[in-house]
């Protein structure tokens, strides 16, 4: 299809033109011929980001790489966001060596900060578990004003230092951090907190919980309750049971700086009276619950932190509690509700949440809940219920499917063999521009064939071939298969084969 240019050129109208495209490589060759077919204009950073962003999603690096070298030939002005998602492609086609080399290289263009670039690779060399790497960007960028804040890398490395059980080193690094012209924040003390008692380091825990008091919690805010639980729990399960009681009283008058009405009612000497490790926790958990500032935020914070345990009785007590207070929990805790209900196998229990609990409280899903429910059903092999939530989505005014959405449910409906259904579904996903991975085409491709349903394997083969991405071997014998069985091996198998052969090598 020809390509209408106007007559004069903008970045924003070449950036929708390249955006438009079905197929990453003619959206290349538009881009590549804007500065021909206009001597005056000049690429800036978004279209530069645009472009980048089409071709790393597409898989193809080599020729991303490509526009990122010109991009700095040109010495536009970019933003740190397009080497974000430049080095996040890099990682997931699997060059984890270009994506650090790409990074040394930042001074050469015209960007004047790259905090996210420098966190985003950092990130990815802790999930590959290459911490000589992590040590040595840190000691080379810990210093440059291009970087603004530290923290986020210093939580990090914290985090992986407790992930490899060496807390003593995290809280070095801890007392260390104002000489980096940063302070901890919250996540900070949760990492450390959570590093010192999984090693039952509980002396040095205590201590951290009372810097705590004075450094960041000086407001009484709700949040912090999940740090001060953390040290609690750790507690009960030293059998420091007293130790425990006497703290959380510190907590509720010092840290969540709660009025006595709050806590005045709360019966502690139960706690007292033998109770057992896991009936403590329960009886300190209620305190907390019932001893905490009333608020969205403190009552979030520890509902969600329930339901990421798994622990979705107590979830559901500081529901009820939000509920007695007159607190319309957020779609935060519904959704981290109706995650922890799908990892325990309570499919149904998830739906009614979905379905019967946030409609009764006047609580709209939004797509990230949406995408945990149709996840959620797709592992647990029931896919065709999960179409009902896209038609719903589609349904619902400000909420539109996004590209996890088309392809998580793709490929469930792929893997339960719902492959006519998968094929409706990516018709959808086309028709909203987004495109699906050559894995996803190929699993589709040859179920198709395996159903009998020929005329749409070809479809998509040839959606696939617009798209420029290779079939794999096996699509092809699928389809020779497919042809043969329906057709015989007569002069019309033929000529379907050579239809198929030549749009792919012309």
């Amino acid at each position: 299809m020809s390509i209408r240019w106007p007559r004069i050129l903008t970045p924003k109208q070449l950036s929708q033109l390249i955006q438009s495209q079905k197929n990453p490589l003619k959206a290349l060759q538009i881009f590549d011929e804007a500065k021909c077919k206009y001597p005056t204009y000049r690429h800036n950073g978004p279209v530069y980001g645009t472009m980048i962003n089409i071709l790393g999603r597409s898989g193809r690096t080599t020729e991303m790489k490509r526009i990122i070298n010109q991009m700095k030939e040109d010495s536009c002005e970019c933003h740190d966001s397009i080497f974000v998602n430049a080095i996040r492609r890099y990682a997931q086609a699997g060059l984890t060596n270009e994506a650090i080399f790409l990074f040394k290289y930042l001074p050469e263009f015209n960007c004047i900060e790259w905090t996210r670039s420098l966190n985003t690779l950092l990130e990815i060399l802790v999930e590959e578990s290459k911490l000589e790497y992590v040590y040595q960007l840190f000691l080379e960028n810990s210093c440059g004003w291009e970087v603004k804040s530290r923290a986020h890398f210093l939580n990090l490395l914290m985090n992986v230092l407790c992930r490899m059980k060496r807390p003593d080193l995290a809280l070095h690094i801890f007392q260390e951090m104002s000489y980096q012209n940063c302070y901890p924040d919250k996540e900070s003390y949760r990492i450390l907190m959570r590093g010192l008692c999984e090693e039952k380091r509980l002396n040095e825990a205590t201590h951290l919980l009372y810097s705590m008091f004075w450094r960041i919690s000086q407001k009484g805010s709700g949040e912090d309750v999940v740090v001060y639980r953390t040290l609690l729990e750790a507690l009960c399960d030293n059998e420091e049971g007293q130790e425990a009681i006497q703290i959380l009283g510190k907590v509720l008058r010092k840290g969540l700086k709660a009025p006595k009405r709050c806590y005045k009612n709360i019966d502690l000497t139960q706690c007292q009276n033998g109770s057992d490790t896991e009936d403590m926790k329960v009886l300190i958990n209620e305190a907390l619950i019932k001893g905490i500032v009333p608020s969205s935020d403190s009552y979030r914070a520890m509902a969600v932190d329930f339901y990421a345990e798994g622990k979705i009785d107590e979830g559901n007590k500081v529901l009820n509690e939000m509920h007695a207070r007159g607190f319309k929990p957020s779609v935060a805790i519904y959704e981290a509700k109706i995650a922890a209900l799908f990892r325990d196998g309570q499919v149904d229990e998830a739906i009614m949440v979905i379905d019967c609990e946030m409609v009764q409280k006047n609580c709209v899903p939004n797509i990230r809940l949406y995408n945990v429910v149709i996840k959620g059903l797709c592992h647990e092999r029931k896919s065709i219920r999960a179409v009902k939530y896209l038609e719903r989505m589609s349904r619902q005014v400000g909420c539109v499917p996004n590209y996890e959405t088309y392809e998580t449910l793709v490929d469930g409906l792929c893997k339960d063999g719902k492959y006519i259904e998968a094929s409706k579904v990516m018709e959808q996903m086309s028709i909203n521009s987004f495109w699906p991975r050559a894995g996803t085409l190929n699993s589709l491709i040859q179920g198709l064939c395996q159903v009998g349903d020929l005329h749409t394997a070809i479809m998509c083969l040839e959606d696939m071939i617009s798209l420029a991405l290779t079939p794999d071997i096996h699509v092809w014998q699928s389809l020779l298969d497919a042809i043969c069985c329906e057709n015989g091996m007569n002069e019309t198998s033929f000529k379907t084969l050579e239809q198929l052969h030549t749009p792919y090598h012309t």
